[in-house]
């Protein structure tokens, strides 16, 4: 189980941060195309992307080192509630694909969360 829960964790490091990246550094050319991008101001949206860049340390850093662990645990719990955000944006949009990715990862974390709580702890 931990080894699932350090893959599922890197995995989600990946989209997680390059979707921070994104949203910080690419949203003008990105969110032409997008047109859930006009649901929030770009402040927004940006802040967005730094909490997603921040979580993203969040999943593996404190796990990894044995120093605050249940930080893992809440950058997992903050990312899984951005993602049922995420996915109330794109109901109102009609974007299905995203809303679908949205929801998967806000399992995903939920999962993490709970398996680094109950099935795995890293206390």
């Amino acid at each position: 189980m931990n080894i699932l829960l350090w893959v599922l964790q890197v995995l989600a490091a990946f989209l997680y941060g390059s979707s921070g990246v994104m949203k910080v550094f690419l949203f003008d050319k990105v969110s032409q195309d997008v047109p859930s991008f006009g649901a929030l101001p770009r402040n927004v949206w940006m802040t967005l992307g730094i909490l997603e860049l921040i979580c993203t340390v969040g999943l593996i850093v404190p796990a990894a080192f044995h120093w605050q662990p249940p930080l893992t645990i809440l950058a997992a719990t903050v990312l899984a509630v951005e993602s049922l955000v995420f996915v109330g944006v794109h109901v109102k949009y009609r974007e299905v694909a995203p809303m679908i990715m949205s929801g998967v990862l806000g399992l995903i974390m939920a999962f993490i969360a709970y398996g680094r709580i109950v099935l795995q702890p890293i206390f």
